[in-house]
């Protein structure tokens, strides 16, 4: 098809008969025919075939004839095709793939493969919220070391927290300069460390304050200003010791479970 413009430009448009012939027999429902006529449709025009059966609402042939990943992988994610979204995202290995098999394996409550994808997707967040609302140790176990490996410190600390990983929590602190908020949570949750944790804060503000650096006080120096401390720790080792006995007495049951 030649068409001419005022100044004589030309411009060339090739037509497809065959294209034709197919949409007419799509319009009229008679797919045989159009089975017939897709052969005959060079195949680097399929995927607007394809666009055209999307168009008119048949999103299943529309799949079977695409060649273009992106535009297959959409429309199976909108027919709920598991299996070739899955293979498409596994071929393209793109983070925004991930997260939408992800949200629609969510929704057909398919958590297996919903935790594949976030982790494929490193999606962090979506973990956390299937960890915590799931009570998946495992997955906690895995977002608080992958969280760490990837200097996501906030959501480490909270994994680990949720874990009861009170020591890889302080070490979170110590680790990322947060020193006045490691004090005060051994001062709360691990009182035996308090004066190590003292120790690193005060060099810190030493350094850029002597006096003020010099002004915190250490319960190793001034155990009066710590009332109940021995008690304290004294609390800590015996929970300790007892997680530890209830923690060996598991494994001991679950060993002889599995013998």
């Amino acid at each position: 098809l030649y068409l001419v413009d005022k100044e004589l430009g030309v411009v060339s448009y090739q037509l497809l008969l065959s294209m034709l012939e197919y949409q007419t027999a799509v319009m009229r429902q008679d797919f045989a025919t159009a089975d017939r006529v897709l052969h005959s449709i060079p195949k680097e025009h399929r995927t607007r075939v394809a666009h055209f059966l999307e168009k008119q609402g048949f999103k299943h042939q529309a799949l079977a004839v695409s060649t273009d990943p992106e535009h297959r992988f959409e429309l199976a994610v909108s027919l709920k095709d598991i299996k070739t979204a899955e293979t498409l995202a596994l071929e393209a290995n793109n983070p925004q793939k991930w997260n939408q098999l992800g949200e629609l394996a969510i929704s057909i409550n398919n958590l297996t493969l919903a935790k594949d994808c976030m982790k494929r997707a490193q999606d962090y967040g979506g973990l956390l919220l299937m960890a915590s609302s799931s009570g998946d140790v495992e997955l906690m176990r895995y977002l608080g070391e992958a969280t760490v490996a990837s200097n996501k410190h906030n959501i480490a600390f909270l994994a680990f927290f949720m874990l009861s990983d009170l020591h890889k929590c302080l070490e979170i602190l110590i680790s990322t300069d947060r020193l006045p908020e490691a004090a005060f949570f051994a001062r709360s949750y691990l009182p035996d460390q308090i004066s190590r944790v003292v120790k690193l804060w005060r060099e810190k503000l030493s350094a850029i304050n002597q006096k003020a650096g010099q002004s915190l006080a250490d319960p190793e120096q001034y155990e009066n200003l710590f009332p109940g401390l021995d008690e304290a720790i004294a609390t800590q080792k015996f929970f300790r010791k007892r997680a530890q006995y209830f923690s060996t007495s598991r494994n001991s049951r679950n060993y002889c479970f599995k013998s």
